[in-house]
């Protein structure tokens, strides 16, 4: 079975590019029938938060995503307990003492002899008597992978072929002074315990992956197929990542954004896809595969949402507005259907709803008064349809001499108190006679 996963550390709200990764491993696993993982990477204690994590829950719950399975990093460190413990036994993990001050100093040596700043793994000539005496100092050892140092070939499933030379690297930390875990082995040691089969995730992690396939390897763990994607970024080409602002995803719901329009814009930029209107989730994980995420940027524009989210709106059936109307005390399919075009947000329809129920404060200008009583004064008699504005307008033009947006706008204005809005055709309907002879005063 396809399993998938989205891994998250609850440090934070989510932003729009992390919902990029966290939908496109939704997509898969519904379009391959497989699972969906929800893992937080809570390992950081002094940063990971109950709040973070319940808001990330709530994010993906906004988009319609429920994962088969949730699981928190904190609640299993036993298993990274016994990874390390392997990982030592079979000499592939080793205790380091140097000071980050220490490291700084080698680093900026090796540059200034221009090499590369690489750790030397001095801490694998240490003897017994030496980490003793260190130890006795006070010291406390972090923990290094000992990589191979060899060409790591991977077939990319949105890449294509890509090679990483451990050669080129430090030997990673995988366990700091304290005894935590950083980010590597817990990660490998989830998707081996979890059965994951595909790694969906940014392009910024390729260069980790040459050293998480030789820890796979080297506890021996299936390696899973890996899928790197190209990253959201603003117009400028920044990533999300530095500057929340108004692009978390909380905010956008708090603004208004239909969570769909959300989700096609997180993630059909920068693929062949087109960027419009979606029937739900499932639509788009029948149509979006690989092949199509492009290798270039891609770039979110903001007026797109915009323009997305209005033409969401203007395409939403009544079946689906009425619970959401209902809430705001907005009844009828009629009310729904003439005003629909008109909104950009859904709470905007509160407004729009105004000009059939009213309060409507009419516009007159002065030189227009005298047609707006005439057109008072001719309006037809009720019962009204779709004819009665034709017949209004045809006798108002006969009557007055006016025409096109002579006639047409000022009549908006008295009744509406706007320029703009629904056809007044349809509008006149809703109204009644009674509220247009209130408003042609």
């Amino acid at each position: 079975m396809t399993i998938v996963r989205y891994a998250p550390s609850p440090t934070g709200r989510l932003h729009l590019g992390n919902a990029r990764p966290a939908l496109l491993n939704w997509f898969f696993a519904k379009r391959h029938g497989g699972r969906y993982v929800l893992r937080m990477d809570d390992t950081d204690l002094a940063r990971s938060t109950r709040e973070s994590a319940d808001g990330i829950e709530a994010d993906l719950a906004w988009f319609g995503v429920k994962p088969d399975l949730l699981v928190r990093q904190s609640e299993r460190t036993a298993l990274y307990d016994a990874a390390r413990d392997a990982l030592i036994a079979s000499g592939r993990l080793y205790p380091c003492y140097e000071t980050e001050d220490e490291l700084s100093r080698r680093r900026a040596r090796a540059r200034a002899m221009g090499r590369p700043p690489l750790y030397d793994r001095a801490a694998l000539k240490l003897t017994a008597e030496d980490r003793a005496r260190l130890e006795a100092e006070g010291r406390k050892p972090h923990w290094r992978f000992k990589l191979d140092g060899r060409p790591v070939h991977f077939d990319d499933l949105i890449k294509g072929g890509q090679t990483v030379n451990t050669a080129s690297m430090s030997d990673p930390v995988l366990v700091r002074e304290d005894g935590s875990y950083l980010y590597t082995l817990p990660s490998v040691v989830d998707d081996i315990d979890l059965g994951i089969t595909h790694v969906i995730r940014g392009e910024d992690h390729v260069s980790n992956t040459g050293t998480q396939i030789e820890i796979f390897e080297a506890l021996g763990g299936s390696v899973p197929l890996f899928a790197h994607h190209n990253l959201l970024t603003d117009a400028e080409g920044q990533g999300f990542s530095k500057r929340l602002g108004s692009l978390s995803l909380s905010d956008l719901r708090e603004q208004g954004y239909e969570a769909i329009a959300v989700a096609i814009m997180a993630t059909l930029t920068g693929t062949s896809l087109p960027i419009q209107p979606y029937a739900s989730l499932d639509e788009i994980a029948s149509m979006l595969d690989f092949l199509s995420i492009s290798l270039g940027p891609a770039r979110f524009d903001p007026a797109e949402l915009d323009g997305l989210n209005a033409r969401i709106l203007h395409t939403m059936s009544y079946e689906t507005a009425a619970p959401r109307l209902a809430a705001l005390g907005i009844e009828g399919e009629a009310l729904w259907l003439l005003l629909r075009e008109n909104l950009t947000k859904f709470a905007d329809i509160v407004e729009w709803s105004k000009l059939v129920t009213g309060p409507v404060t009419p516009v007159i200008a002065d030189e227009d008064r005298e047609f707006v009583s005439t057109a008072r004064q001719l309006l037809p008699a009720e019962p009204w349809s779709d004819a009665t504005w034709g017949e209004w307008t045809n006798a108002l033009k006969a009557a007055t001499g006016r025409k096109g947006k002579a006639l047409f706008l000022p009549l908006r204005m008295a009744l509406t108190g706007r320029h703009d809005g629904p056809e007044l055709k349809n509008l006149l309907v809703l109204v009644g006679r009674r509220a247009c002879l209130d408003r042609l005063l």
